[in-house]
């Protein structure tokens, strides 16, 4: 694949469209945001600073893809993303979050992000120190015991060993090959792990401290704590993947880490704020929970402006993060948020309900979409399933009708629709239908199997 930090706005907006249907206006808007973080990295003069992003405010009915949008958008450009919904920053110290905790968890997805790269760096390096771990486990080398040290063999590879020292040597070249070669795989050997002294130290009485301080704190009590070192017996395979991780973190300088985590939180980060239309004060909404809804907008207002968060990794600015928020506002409206806020998303993006073509394209087009799943799932059983163009109508048109007749939930209820449809091919598989069986659903099936979900209204029992 391209160098996905660098795609041009048109990549892409063809890249979402693998994986979401329609919504072009959303994907440019998006795209654009997307190529203006890489544009403004390349600014020489001093105005740099001084771009901030256009943050984009997703207006649409549940289920249309909102949320899609900006997960693959995060996945697009490898940058840290976080997804909250903002109806958990309601009522902060009754059922609430802090909403710098939003931050927090970005810098934490930067860290890790980071770290998960500088390992793969170090990757080899620590790969040579674990044999050599696996291989004091297994033939421990010889304390010094003032025999002389072994000359170098100048291609005498025949000649006895003369000492006990030499014996030990040749033994653990051989054992080295083997372990570099794969041969001693299920070998059982005898490991000490390091575990972290303290992990998940409880604090009694820190309702007075706010989340930082407490996690400061946290890791400062743990960091006091001495590590318990652990020894089992286990498998050379499974020593490996154990000690690989434990010797690559020492390998890594994580002041380092936490410095190129921060600088990539503040300047590539995503937070993708859902269900913003829930704390907008609705025409339709009166009495107390308006101050607490109108409470949480003041407090997300200086974070999506600019301001400085502290954080267990450093000081964290979020002047140049990106914020994508979406709602469906169907009892609110954009113009019920707080005007400062509505400042702050100046992009506005209408995202269309989808119609039965959208419908029939979503069941084929989308590398992930539905048909393949179930496609998947049913070849793993050995068995073959397959779709007629008329059944995908007429699934479509059913999901379609009951989003018109009940409540709209997009391409969500596709599937329902299709689990109804699939459940007793599942159930048979593989005791009434075996292995090698082919099974075609074919418009006629469809019209049996959901004739009843389309004439109950009551779908209660098949509602998301």
């Amino acid at each position: 694949m391209m160098d996905s930090k660098y795609l041009t706005p048109r990549q892409i907006v063809d890249e979402l469209d693998k994986y979401i249907i329609g919504q072009d206006d959303a994907k440019r808007n998006v795209a654009i945001a997307l190529r203006n973080r890489w544009r403004r990295m390349s600014v020489k003069s001093e105005i740099k600073s001084e771009i901030i992003p256009n943050n984009i405010l997703m207006i649409g009915a549940t289920g249309v893809g909102k949320t899609e949008i900006a997960r693959r958008l995060a996945k697009l450009s490898d940058a840290p993303f976080v997804k909250v919904e903002a109806s958990k920053f309601t009522e902060v110290g009754y059922v609430g979050r802090d909403v710098e905790s939003m931050v927090r968890d970005l810098v934490e997805q930067a860290v890790n992000m980071v770290k998960a790269r500088k390992k793969e760096e170090v990757k080899e390096k620590a790969a040579l120190i674990v044999d050599e771990i696996i291989l004091n486990a297994l033939i421990p080398p010889l304390k010094n015991t003032g025999v002389k040290p072994m000359p170098v063999n100048n291609g005498e590879t025949d000649a006895a060993p003369t000492s006990d020292a030499e014996l030990n040597e040749r033994t653990r070249n051989l054992f080295r090959d083997k372990i570099k070669n794969g041969e001693l795989e299920d070998r059982k050997v005898e490991i000490q792990i390091n575990q972290k002294g303290g992990s998940g130290v409880g604090m009694i009485g820190a309702g007075m401290m706010d989340e930082a301080s407490m996690m400061n704190l946290q890791d400062m009590i743990s960091g006091m704590m001495p590590k318990k070192a652990k020894k089992r017996k286990v498998t050379v395979a499974e020593a490996r993947k154990l000690l690989l991780e434990e010797e690559a973190s020492k390998l890594i300088d994580m002041d380092e880490v936490k410095e190129e985590a921060i600088h990539v939180a503040e300047n590539s980060g995503i937070i993708f704020i859902d269900e913003i239309d829930k704390v907008a004060s609705g025409a339709g909404r009166k009495g107390g929970p308006d101050v607490s809804r109108e409470g949480v907008q003041r407090d997300l207002l200086p974070i999506v402006e600019g301001s400085t968060v502290n954080t267990k990794h450093g000081i964290v600015k979020t002047d140049h993060m990106l914020f994508v928020a979406a709602g469906a506002f169907h009892i609110s409206k954009p113009s019920d948020l707080i005007p400062e806020l509505q400042g702050r998303f100046p992009i506005r993006v209408e995202l269309d309900n989808l119609t039965k073509a959208d419908f029939v394209r979503i069941l084929k087009e989308p590398k992930n979409a539905l048909t393949k799943q179930y496609i998947a799932l049913f070849e793993a059983e050995g068995v073959v399933i397959d779709f007629s163009e008329s059944a995908l109508d007429a699934i479509a048109e059913t999901a379609f009708t009951i989003n018109a007749e009940l409540e709209n939930i997009g391409a969500r209820r596709l599937q329902t629709v299709v689990s109804k449809l699939l459940n007793e091919f599942l159930f048979d598989v593989p005791d009434k239908i075996g292995a090698n069986s082919k099974i075609l659903i074919t418009e006629d099936m469809v019209s049996e199997k959901l004739a009843g979900l389309v004439k109950n209204r009551d779908l209660s029992e098949y509602i998301l």
